[in-house]
């Protein structure tokens, strides 16, 4: 076989695979990304119209938060929050919208002491993305209930819902679960 055959062979297998490769590389690159953010992964591919630019959000947004300075709670910590959230939950008895309001207000409190931004709801949902991908959703919820119930137009059922869902989340921060 001569030179030149040789060439024109092994050129466009070696130029496949690296196509394979690099198609192979993206692929799992990917797949970590949808493990990582969870259902966020699909909700961020809807957003953004495509699954490149969804990827590259994702990213930035696990960028910004490997330079936040978040840590666990020590044991006292957890304990006192843990207290708080007893008593937010026994005010809900007596005034459930008011019980509502104010698992927002410790969530919040929990993600600042925890050591993330909390300046506003969008940027709260970004930052819990990347370590609480699975229990984004049920923030979502309890927020929007809460938001509802702030003008009064929440049913005592929804507002159970939202304590059962500002719970999943509350427990995922304070270390309760894993």
């Amino acid at each position: 076989m001569s030179t030149s055959t040789l060439l024109a062979v092994l050129i466009p297998v070696v130029v496949v695979l690296v196509l394979v490769g690099i198609a192979a590389w993206m692929f799992q690159r990917r797949r970590r990304l949808q493990e990582r953010f969870g259902p966020e992964y699909e909700r961020t591919v809807e957003h953004t119209g495509s699954k490149h630019a969804a990827d590259a959000e994702l990213r930035e947004r696990q960028a910004r938060h490997d330079d936040l300075d978040i840590r666990e709670l020590p044991a006292e910590e957890r304990r006192r929050y843990a207290d708080a959230w007893t008593t937010v939950q026994q005010r809900f008895v007596d005034r459930p919208e008011g019980a509502v309001a104010q698992a927002d207000e410790l969530v919040t409190r929990l993600m600042r002491d925890r050591g993330y931004p909390t300046e506003g709801y969008e940027q709260q949902l970004r930052e819990l993305s990347v370590e609480h991908g699975q229990t984004l959703e049920h923030y979502r919820a309890a927020h929007a209930v809460n938001v509802r119930s702030s003008s009064g137009q929440a049913t005592t059922e929804e507002l159970r819902g939202a304590m059962v869902h500002y719970r999943a989340l509350f427990d995922e921060l304070v270390g309760t679960t894993r």
